[in-house]
């Protein structure tokens, strides 16, 4: 059975994988292992300092950051040392034959990916939500194909419903309902003669409805949707101009600011108007919408980015130690 020793120290976390990892390594390659504080002798403290925790197993030593896979294949070469009775073969030769593996294409994606995820999902979702505004620019510069292509394309996605979009080009940048009750608006019933009620037929014609030259054309996609997404790009922005060094949302506060306004704005709508009627008719403002959907998207990128964050960290790290090992750079002290 092979020594293998372990130096930490109090209040380490990683100490305490380090420990959990061994201990679960026991069934499979059983060691006699042996916690040193080095706390507790000054000597270990300069020597060691903050680079825990290090493990010791036969004539190998690693340092953080490791993993128990990490821990595994040091361990496995320190039992084939001592196994090796003759001495002829160096422990060097065992645990490069142990760590021998290939740097892939697939690892340069990875490891590019893990750095630039955030660009990546910037410029996605700068795309997403630039395309919509492109559709009125081309309808008001007689290019309808392409346009109406965009609109086919975001309509998947996204109800268009013209009372609850924006207009680019026209008198107003807005056409609500008469029961959103902006008094200083036309309606869009007053500018297209076209009704706004909630019959298959009337959502339809309002879905369908682009604009034309007066009133201008309507972006593809929604007030609501608008919000959404902008405000997701513009935490990616936020985000990158900080280094992601933002700490994270906690849940309760992603649900208390981001999911509350917009479910209660948008519930308190939907279950107003037929077929349910469970109350007095209520139409959303268009402020109300862009306002819930910002809210919305701001805190989820700022919930769901620092999360990727965190994980994109565990494999920027893994990456580095594979580079190190296939490269002939691991570390023997």
């Amino acid at each position: 059975m092979i020594a293998v020793t372990l130096y930490s120290r109090a209040d380490c976390h990683l100490c305490e994988q380090a420990l959990d990892d061994l201990g679960k390594l026991q069934e499979v390659i059983p060691h006699h292992l042996e916690v040193v504080d080095v706390d507790s002798d000054p000597e270990l403290n300069r020597t060691f300092g903050s680079k825990l925790p290090v493990v010791e197993a036969g004539p190998y030593r690693i340092k953080a950051p490791f993993n128990r896979q990490d821990l595994r294949i040091t361990l496995s070469a320190a039992v084939e040392i001592g196994q090796n009775a003759d001495g002829m073969e160096k422990p060097e030769t065992v645990l490069k034959e142990k760590l021998k593996e290939v740097w892939s294409k697939s690892d340069d994606l990875t490891t590019w990916f893990a750095n630039h995820y955030l660009a990546v999902f910037n410029f996605m979702v700068l795309i997403y939500v630039g395309l919509p505004f492109l559709a009125p620019v081309l309808m008001n510069a007689g290019i309808e194909r392409p346009a109406k292509i965009i609109y086919g394309a975001y309509g998947l996605v996204c109800h268009q419903l013209a009372y609850r979009s924006i207009f680019l080009f026209g008198e107003q940048p807005v056409y609500p309902r008469a029961a959103a009750g902006i008094d200083d608006m036309l309606t869009f019933s007053q500018v297209t003669s076209q009704g706004e009620g909630n019959t298959a037929r009337e959502i339809f014609a309002a879905r369908s409805y682009v604009g034309n030259d007066l009133i201008g054309y309507k972006v593809a996609l929604c007030q609501r949707d608008l919000a959404i997404y902008g405000a997701i790009l513009l935490f990616g922005l936020l985000y990158a101009l900080t280094g992601r060094k933002l700490p994270g949302l906690p849940w309760y506060l992603w649900i208390l600011f981001g999911l509350v306004p917009i479910g209660l704005d948008g519930l308190s709508q939907l279950l107003s108007q037929p077929p349910l009627n469970f109350w007095s008719y209520r139409e959303s403002t268009p402020l109300l919408r862009i306002a819930t959907g910002a809210l919305f998207g701001f805190t989820t990128a700022w919930f769901g980015y620092t999360l990727v964050e965190e994980t994109m960290v565990e494999t920027r790290q893994m990456m580095a130690r594979k580079y190190k090992r296939t490269h002939g750079l691991q570390e023997k002290l």
